[in-house]
């Protein structure tokens, strides 16, 4: 009998309630244990807001505990749920040091071998009770074997309340499988040190960070958590915003972040970052994780993630400044910078389409 469709994950002050979500159907309900994570001085930049890459290490671990729950729900090999990817994922609204991030997740689709999750991040004021939505995310997943790495499972289905759910996951799931390949055929970029860069150039703002990979880094099969993956992306595109703009700067979204392949522990990996696109009030940065496999299996550097991050930056007081204007050079430069501008205006096309129709409503 199919598990329901309803698994959620209360990953803090609760557990979600039985029957909850977008479908019902038979099957124990997967929850993760109730724990509250209260925002300390060491989650947040300089101005208190929490960094954009603590939050999302925290929807990784929702999404990894309840789609690795799911995955070993039957009977069968044992297996742990890597994540693939990261769809895009807005910032709502800040999340400030003494408040408390709420995490809930839910499976929403399965294919054979991969596992959609929708997790939700809501913040609290413990002294007032109020309550805000700060984050939306969707994250993909595919099970791993424990024995073999290499193999991945079948994934148990699940059972939808309506036909229209499993076609238009079914739609999802499509999409985000041709833009993985997309992406993968893209990513033989490199980026190279500029000598005495000009100021608001690619060049001057660009940065990398450099990682060796430990066992708190990773899962039990050894390879690096897609959390700490994230985190440390965005803590290389808040250092790219933040040398362009010399501002107090803040993750507004991130794009699809996708997962190419898995690093092992022992590697070294190079976070690299760039600026591509600035708006008026945003800054469009590009970031990949490139891996040298240095134990067990030398083999050359490969890039194992990549993604776009969007920053805005802030006064003292919290409000939007203007963001300095983006200049290009070279016409690789000029090229990324036209293909941002293109993301943004589709961006926020979606966006406004998406408040009319809720004005409608």
């Amino acid at each position: 009998m199919a598990p329901q469709l309803s698994r959620r994950a209360g990953w803090c002050l609760r557990a979600a309630a039985p029957g909850a979500g977008r479908g019902h159907g038979a099957g124990c309900e997967l929850s993760c244990p109730s724990r509250g994570r209260i925002m300390r001085p060491d989650d947040a930049n300089v101005a208190g807001n929490v960094h954009g890459g603590t939050i999302l290490k925290m929807i990784e671990e929702a999404g990894a505990i309840i789609s690795t729950r799911h995955c070993n729900s039957e009977a069968g090999e044992p297996c742990v749920a890597a994540l693939a990817r990261v769809e895009r994922t807005d910032f709502l609204s800040p999340v400030c040091i003494g408040e408390v991030a709420n995490v809930s997740a839910e499976i929403t689709y399965t294919s054979r071998h991969s596992v959609e999750v929708q997790v939700n991040v809501m913040s609290e004021n413990i002294l007032t009770g109020a309550k805000k939505v700060t984050n939306k995310a969707t994250l993909w997943y595919v099970p791993l074997s424990l024995k073999n790495v290499n193999k991945v499972l079948e994934v148990p289905p699940i059972q939808y309340a309506r036909k229209e759910q499993e076609d238009e996951g079914k739609k999802r799931y499509e999409e985000q499988k041709l833009d993985r390949l997309e992406t993968k055929q893209r990513n033989g970029d490199v980026i190279f040190p500029v000598i005495n860069p000009e100021p608001h150039t690619v060049g001057y703002s660009q940065s990398s960070l450099i990682h060796l990979v430990g066992p708190s880094d990773c899962t039990l099969l050894g390879f690096v958590h897609g959390g700490v993956t994230m985190k440390l992306m965005d803590e290389v595109a808040g250092i790219v915003a933040a040398r362009h703009c010399k501002t107090n700067i803040v993750t507004a979204s991130v794009d699809a972040i996708n997962f190419h392949e898995k690093i092992k522990k022992g590697s070294v990996i190079t976070i690299s970052g760039r600026m591509t696109f600035t708006s008026n009030k945003s800054m469009e940065i590009e970031v990949f994780v490139d891996a040298d496999p240095f134990v067990d299996e030398p083999r050359e550097r490969y890039r194992a993630v990549s993604a776009f991050f969007t920053y805005v930056s802030l006064s003292k007081d919290g409000k939007p400044l203007p963001v300095p204007q983006l200049l290009t050079e070279t016409e690789d430069e000029k090229r990324r910078f036209e293909e941002g501008k293109g993301r943004y205006l589709q961006t926020k096309a979606k966006r406004q389409a998406q408040m009319q129709q809720a004005a409608q409503q």
